[in-house]
């Protein structure tokens, strides 16, 4: 039974959980996914360890030195900074090209370099550690660049879609297809 006081769009209620929402505009930048759990409840984790170092910052500004305090507000601004970066991390489309937002750098590819994206079995970093597992990647062929050795875009081990292969197949079609509209192919 829907719950029509959920959302103000009833449509929205009745669509899956894990699709992509839908765009209008292709000139502004859209992830053509849902950010992972994992990636969630690390993020909402490090919001709940920033909500207690902003209480630790208030007691320590009124009991203690307002330096010690403003120090305290410091690190929680960088813990929030972290929290809000981690989410915007991941692969983001719009007519311009393509752009691979990491936790320090991003990467904007056009699409007038971009041959293709293809999937493959291939070794992948587990939550972006050292540690390797196997598992699907999906990897941008570039003009003028080898395939070997260029980082996924996405994987099946990061922490948008471990544990769920079918939101990876779907943001891998997803990128294909923007791909396959965009791209030099």
């Amino acid at each position: 039974m829907p719950l029509p006081f959920l959302t103000a769009d009833p449509a929205f209620d009745e669509a899956a959980d894990d699709l992509a929402l839908p765009f209008d505009d292709r000139d502004r930048w859209r992830r053509p996914y849902r950010p992972g759990p994992w990636r969630v409840g690390a993020a909402a984790l490090l919001l709940l360890l920033a909500s207690y170092v902003l209480a630790a910052a208030v007691i320590i500004a009124f009991a203690g030195t307002l330096s010690a305090g403003a120090v305290c507000f410091g690190v929680a601004l960088l813990v929030i900074a972290g929290a809000l970066r981690m989410l915007r991390m991941g692969v983001w489309v719009s007519a311009r090209g393509l752009r691979q937002v990491g936790f320090f750098t991003t990467r904007t590819v056009p699409w007038e370099q971009v041959l293709s994206a293809r999937t493959l079995q291939q070794p992948v970093r587990w939550f972006g550690a050292p540690r390797t597992v196997q598992g699907q990647a999906l990897v941008l062929e570039r003009e003028g660049r080898a395939s070997e050795g260029v980082a996924p875009l996405i994987t099946t081990h990061n922490a948008d879609f471990l544990g769920r292969p079918e939101a990876f197949d779907r943001a891998a079609d997803m990128v294909e297809a923007w791909v396959a509209e965009y791209g030099r192919a």
